[in-house]
């Protein structure tokens, strides 16, 4: 716990999915740089996941205040806005839970990470369907690449769906990697 402005207020653990950093080449941010800003934010026990931007740490900032804090820190870094998904602890251990396709290797099933509930029609916003199976979650999409990520052409109309994808290998690290801050 830490006293905050006169008042015990407790530490929650989070986890922060940057989108398009360290991918094809666009929006490129060492890992040492990320953790940096977070621990100038003021953010405990911060620990990055592989270089695609993913960040675990303890806070007693809001959700929501946690999700601007870094979204502002990037941009001043990067000159430009980069978005950012935030997950309590909590929230990532579920998904691992419910996820529909815990039978299909991990690194053929992801979750599509979103600031809001998607749509119930996903197929009609789908296109490029081959072999793929996907569901929607609170503010999440399920997916199963039976080919893989790598070759898949299944993309979602991008006016409705806007996030960053993850496979259920780092789903599951980082739910580890929160669950033990």
């Amino acid at each position: 716990m830490s006293l905050v402005r006169g008042m015990f207020c407790r530490m929650a653990s989070y986890v922060a999915l940057l989108r398009a950093v360290n991918v094809g080449g666009t929006g490129k941010l060492p890992m040492t740089e990320l953790r940096a800003m977070c621990e100038e934010a003021g953010f405990e026990s911060v620990s990055t996941y592989i270089a695609s931007g993913n960040v675990v740490f303890k806070s007693s900032d809001s959700e929501d205040r946690v999700k601007s804090i870094i979204e502002q820190r990037l941009e001043d870094y990067a000159g430009k806005k980069v978005d950012v998904y935030v997950r309590t602890v909590r929230e990532m251990k579920d998904l691992v839970e419910v996820n529909p396709y815990a039978d299909e290797p991990g690194n053929k099933t992801a979750v599509i990470f979103l600031d809001q509930k998607p749509p119930t029609d996903l197929d009609v916003i789908a296109s490029g369907v081959k072999d793929e199976k996907f569901q929607g979650a609170d503010r999440e999409i399920f997916v199963s690449y039976p080919d893989g990520l790598g070759t898949t052409k299944l993309t979602f109309d991008t006016k409705v769906i806007h996030g960053t994808t993850r496979n259920m290998n780092t789903v599951t690290k980082l739910a580890e990697m929160a669950a033990g801050l």
